[in-house]
């Protein structure tokens, strides 16, 4: 593809025929876009800087990672001894945790000392 003449006003590392990303040069050498094969001094690359940046995202806590809320614990009340206290009989909600084709978390909670269990079912 022989263009005839500059089509884009670009910036070095940008092919001023076709547009596409130019490789890196090698020292004194040419470089040949891959595209349309155009060619030019690699002295063009000379006094160039190149900068990076590194961004991290914030965190953010997603919906299926909410904190188990305490005031949840009025709900029914099962037999199960509470590992925290020993107390027998701690009330339960169930809640989809994970993905739909898994079970559903079963969360406890102690009505008399507060402490919390999860069980993946």
């Amino acid at each position: 593809m022989a263009y005839g003449g500059a089509l884009f006003g670009c910036d070095v590392g940008f092919c001023s025929e076709c547009g596409s990303l130019l490789p890196e040069p090698i020292q004194g050498k040419l470089v040949t876009c891959r595209l349309c094969a155009h060619s030019m001094q690699a002295k063009k690359y000379e006094q160039q800087e190149e900068y990076s940046s590194v961004v991290f995202n914030k965190y953010e806590r997603k919906d299926n990672q909410k904190k188990v809320d305490i005031k949840k614990a009025d709900g029914p009340l099962v037999d199960r001894k509470c590992s925290a206290c020993g107390h027998e009989g701690m009330t339960y909600y169930t809640q989809q945790t994970r993905s739909a084709d898994e079970g559903q978390t079963v969360f406890y909670c102690c009505p008399h000392c507060r402490a919390q269990e999860k069980e993946d079912s």
